[in-house]
């Protein structure tokens, strides 16, 4: 899919996310630093794409096991390229356990292999961010994703539940068939989960 995955409303699709993301925390009392929930929202922006969150393969398009992504962070050439492959496997291990949870229960692992790996990469990626310098950079928000990453998979299931991207048929899903077909019936879909969708830039609207 190309990268106009959009839909054209009022609120844009940042800004969108950081809504129900601020609303989530509120109503499950989690304290959670600005500069956290600002990267949750560019993290589930920048997933809103499929070509961001899935790896081309020889059977299309699939999400990369997560072993296959530690694998990356063992064998990565450079400081730099490790912090990435950390951040990736932390960015995917809390996005799937958190929007696609209950998909998880139909496969070889389930959502505590994907706490355990994600809160590591977040606490590793923390260690690399900062630990060598002196005096100590500003915090990041992965000190507080590693500490706390099982409320943050409740906080994003939250943000699935109300946004319907974790259902079977996800919003997202909807979205894409929608553009490539032009269906009707997808369409109908989308205004029953209270979204206009339009061909041009990138933004979700509710009535």
């Amino acid at each position: 899919m190309s990268n106009t995955f959009s839909v054209l409303t009022n609120v844009n699709v940042h800004d969108y996310f950081h809504a129900q993301l601020a609303a989530s925390v509120a109503h499950q009392q989690v304290a959670a630093d600005p500069q956290t929930l600002n990267y949750l929202a560019d993290m589930l922006t920048q997933f809103a794409d499929p070509e961001q969150l899935f790896a081309r393969t020889q059977e299309g398009l699939d999400i990369k096991p997560l072993a296959l992504q530690y694998a990356d962070v063992v064998h990565a050439e450079g400081d730099s390229q490790r912090k990435l492959a950390l951040k990736r496997l932390g960015d995917i291990a809390l996005f799937i356990s958190g929007m696609f949870a209950g998909n998880l229960a139909r496969k070889l692992v389930d959502v505590d292999y994907y706490i355990a790996m994600g809160s590591t990469a977040y606490r590793d990626l923390d260690e690399a961010w900062s630990g060598n310098f002196i005096p100590k950079l500003p915090s990041s928000p992965y000190a507080e994703l590693g500490s706390k990453f099982p409320t943050f998979v409740d906080v994003l299931a939250e943000v699935s539940e109300k946004s319907h991207l974790g259902s079977k048929r996800d919003v997202l899903r909807d979205y894409e068939i929608w553009l490539r077909t032009g269906s009707a019936r997808t369409l109908n879909k989308m205004h029953q989960y209270g979204l206009q969708p339009c061909r041009a830039s990138a933004s979700f609207a509710r009535h």
